[in-house]
């Protein structure tokens, strides 16, 4: 075996290994039907955590009180650990109250600071000893943290351990027809039949995932990855009622058996794919035969909240940061959860309690200072409001702070005594530089007294520079809740995918943010797929980091070559032509590798690193599923192995469509507007008036320019944006001297609108706003002539009615609201 030493290649991290396997508290519930329970330690019933007031002798060292504080304040109460594992009652005895010594000397046999999600009590309760959640591997989490912070553990980026994985050949496999009528016909109609009470999307409580809906193709595509066609006993469908006696809607062993016989059945029918013999190819591995490749190197010095989606199922995202209390998340409306941990959300959002949420408001506001760390995929360049990524807020226009999308814009809302109640003015991303895009990115906003607001994306500083003067958090409000994915008020969502959310109570610095960054998210395999027949170079591989990306497709990334034999000399070893196998047959997307053409030399390959093949990365489609696809790669060159590959023709052009057809006008969106308002009044966008309801407007106002979106909302805000304007073009003096320099605005509304004073709002009006040179455009006699008869209905000064000058200023800033909100500025 051999240590890798640099994160050039592909990020690496510390290998996590397995240790043993403890007793298993099973109990599964069901839904929608008959439930078994089976208890093999029983545990304390629930109820609320009951924190316990140590008075025993006190601490012999630092390293006891570290544990005290760290760990058995957290696990000590008759909920947790102290119910069983005290003084005279079970042994290990590490919760014991009497005496916090003994406890330590007990609890120091049972952990692992080397990799705490190796320690025992970790183990104990990821496998389902005494989960006071309604997740073990959630419990599991926080209490590796615990073990962590006593252990005052800092997260550095460790080597990792290649070793050799068990070498077998690419079997032969029967694989899912892309047609759904075999599944239809034997395995959906028990499916639907029992499961439809919580899987589909129109259940009264939606459990992901949908392999219940009537959209067959739907359940289908998540019904594979619970399928084995090769082994059907093995499917997880069958585990879940057989073994784990859940929703057994008569007799567990029966039921299981009925669908064992549709799996079966359905395989009958389906051929095995052989391997062609004319392939040259590597040994074959799963997910799980990889090296793990994930968990480690991450700054979390300061993490206060933290989710992971590690869950996979069911309506609660677990706070993992072992920081207390937990705020948990329970997923509401269109949100559900995706492979390889993360959630999707379209029109949902998942939100915790105002009582929980508040220890955002206490560690923060202690602190001054704070980070949001997100890793989000948008499903798009086109959401505005902002749409709410991440919100610790009590509803559409109030909040303590925002992570939220303009398009491709972040924007970052923060509350202090320097803004206003909804955060504003926000610091946005720049337009031009589009950092926001539909893909993988990692996010970090900072704020503290010296540098304000601040944006990183993808482990850089985007160099947007935060103009609002810095405050405090005085006026934050600690009834606010946590929310991801939409408002609280459920009325500004955001759509796109979120694998993971952390908040710190201090800025993290560049470095820290870059580090994160390079660690990356998710579980993450180093795969080793054996070469060494083929080049005649003992314990040679092609190395490549493989991930489940979401719940479809899984990411290869970076593969270089790689032995594990150090005093190996790498003959001269041409290659070309990689292309990754699924389940004996080549994938028939995703090959971007096929261009690979190198030399593998001993000169270029670099000692504990290898030689990097490529940088790119590729998405190949999940079939079977992670723990059951079966991968191996081909060549069309490899040593002096040769098999020409020739590419099909590429399909025919669709016939194209004609489409409908357009209007030849469009309208301008929110920013040409605000622009073209300020071009033509000379108010500066950036008058802190005109700006502050620009922001509050943006949302309201045209998003696209085609004439079909808009909408009497649209106009609304346009007009209210004009009056803004208006009101700032006749107020500041300036301005108004500059702009209407023959009209006296000292006098009455009687006096000042003569003949000359008309003309002098008038043609100041047309001249700037209307356009000129167009072929189709508003006449201008006609306009000065209906702005005119406004001028008189707006003065009859009869009965009670005040015209003084005062009111002089409001008739010009109709006569320019009027003008500057029409169809003149709004029709592109």
């Amino acid at each position: 075996m051999v240590y890798i030493t640099s994160l050039c290649f592909s990020k690496l991290q510390r290998l996590v290994t397995g240790s043993g396997i403890f007793g298993v508290i099973l109990f599964f519930t069901g839904c929608g039907g008959s439930s078994v329970e089976v208890v093999k330690t029983p545990a304390p019933a629930p109820q609320e955590d009951t924190p316990v007031t140590y008075s025993g002798p006190v601490a012999a060292t630092s390293d006891v009180t570290q544990f005290k504080l760290e760990l058995w304040d957290n696990i000590s109460s008759p909920q947790r650990c102290g119910a069983c594992h005290v003084q005279d009652n079970q042994s290990p005895e590490f919760a014991r109250n009497d005496d916090i010594n003994l406890a330590y000397n007990a609890a120091s046999q049972l952990v692992n600071f080397g990799t705490p999600e190796d320690s025992t009590l970790v183990t104990k309760v990821a496998t389902g000893h005494n989960c006071w959640l309604s997740s073990d591997a959630a419990c599991g989490e926080i209490l590796a943290t615990w073990i962590g912070n006593w252990g005052a553990i800092e997260n550095t980026v460790n080597d990792i351990q290649l070793e050799a994985p068990i070498a077998k050949d690419p079997g032969a496999n029967k694989n899912f027809p892309d047609s759904s009528l075999l599944f239809e016909d034997n395995v959906y109609p028990l499916l639907q039949t029992y499961c439809a009470n919580c899987h589909t999307g129109s259940a009264t409580i939606p459990i992901s995932p949908y392999f219940a809906s009537s959209d067959i193709d739907e359940a289908y595509a998540a019904s594979k990855a619970r399928i084995s066609l090769d082994t059907p006993e093995n499917s997880r469908f069958v585990a879940r009622i057989r073994d784990e006696f859940h929703n057994c809607w008569s007799d567990c062993a029966s039921n299981a058996n009925d669908l064992i016989n549709g799996i079966q059945d359905m395989a009958d029918a389906i051929e095995l794919t052989e391997l062609d013999e004319q392939l040259i190819n590597s040994k074959a591995l799963t997910l799980f035969d990889g090296t793990l490749a994930s968990g480690g190197g991450r700054f979390e010095n300061n993490v206060i909240a933290k989710w992971e989606f590690k869950t996979g199922s069911g309506t609660t995202a677990f706070d993992t940061s072992g920081v207390e209390p937990a705020i948990d998340l329970t997923l509401n409306g269109d949100a559900s959860w995706i492979g390889g941990w993360g959630i999707q959300l379209t029109n949902g959002k998942a939100q915790g309690s105002t009582t929980n949420s508040k220890k955002l408001h206490n560690l923060i506001t202690a602190t001054g200072e704070f980070s949001i760390e997100a890793w989000v995929v948008p499903a798009n360049v086109s959401q505005e409001g902002p749409a709410r990524i991440i919100s610790y807020s009590g509803g559409a226009n109030t909040r303590n702070f925002t992570l939220g999308q303009t398009l491709y814009n972040y924007d970052f809302l923060l509350r202090t005594d320097k803004t206003n109640v909804n955060g504003q003015p926000a610091l946005s991303t720049a337009d031009a530089a589009e950092v926001l895009q539909a893909s993988l990115q990692h996010v970090v906003v900072n704020y503290d007294s010296v540098n304000g607001r601040q944006i990183f994306v993808n482990g850089r500083f985007t160099g947007d520079t935060d103009a609002t003067e810095v405050g405090n958090f005085a006026d934050w409000n600690d009834t606010y809740a946590f929310v991801l994915g939409n408002e609280v008020s459920g009325d500004i969502p955001w759509a796109g995918s979120i694998r993971m959310v952390a908040i710190h109570n201090r800025t993290l610095s560049a470095e820290q943010v870059a580090q994160n960054f390079d660690v990356g998210i998710g579980q993450k395999f180093f795969l080793l797929f054996e070469v060494s027949e083929i080049t005649q170079t003992p314990q040679s591989y092609i190395v490549i980091e493989v991930s489940q990306f979401d719940s479809y497709s899984y990411l290869f990334s970076e593969p270089f070559f790689y032995t594990l034999d150090d005093s190996v000399s790498i003959p001269d070893i041409p290659l070309q032509g990689i292309r990754i196998g699924v389940n004996g047959r080549e994938a028939n997307v995703g090959q971007v590798f096929q261009n690979i053409d190198t030399l593998l030399t001993q000169s270029d390959y670099v000692p504990a690193k290898g030689q990097l093949l490529s940088s790119l990365g590729t998405i190949i489609p999940i079939e079977k599923g992670a723990s059951t696809d079966e991968f191996f790669l081909t060549f069309e060159v490899l040593a002096e192995q040769t098999n020409v590959v020739v590419e099909a023709d590429p399909p025919a052009p669709a016939v194209a469509i004609d489409l409908a057809t357009q209007a030849e006008i469009g309208i301008r969106n929110f920013a040409e507007i605000n622009a073209s308002m300020s071009a033509v009044t000379s108010v500066p966008m950036d008058n802190s008036s005109v700006k502050d309801s620009f922001e509050q407007l943006k949302q309201q106002l045209p998003s696209v320019t085609n004439m079909d979106s808009f909408l009497a909302s649209n106009q609304m805000a346009v007009t209210q944006l004009a009056i803004k304007y208006c009101d700032q073009l006749v107020e500041t003096t300036s301005l108004r001297d500059g702009y209407f320099s023959d009209f006296n605005f000292d006098q009455s509304a009687v006096t000042a609108f003569t003949v000359q004073g008309r003309s002098a709002v008038l043609l100041p009006l047309t001249s700037n706003i209307l356009n000129s040179g167009l072929s189709d455009q508003p006449n201008n006699a006609d306009v000065i002539n209906e702005l005119d008869n406004l001028i008189t209905r707006l003065t009859d000064c009869s009965g009670d009615k005040v015209c003084d000058a005062t009111y002089t200023k409001t008739v010009v800033k109709a006569v320019c609201a009027a003008a500057l909100g029409s169809a003149v500025i709004t029709l592109q």
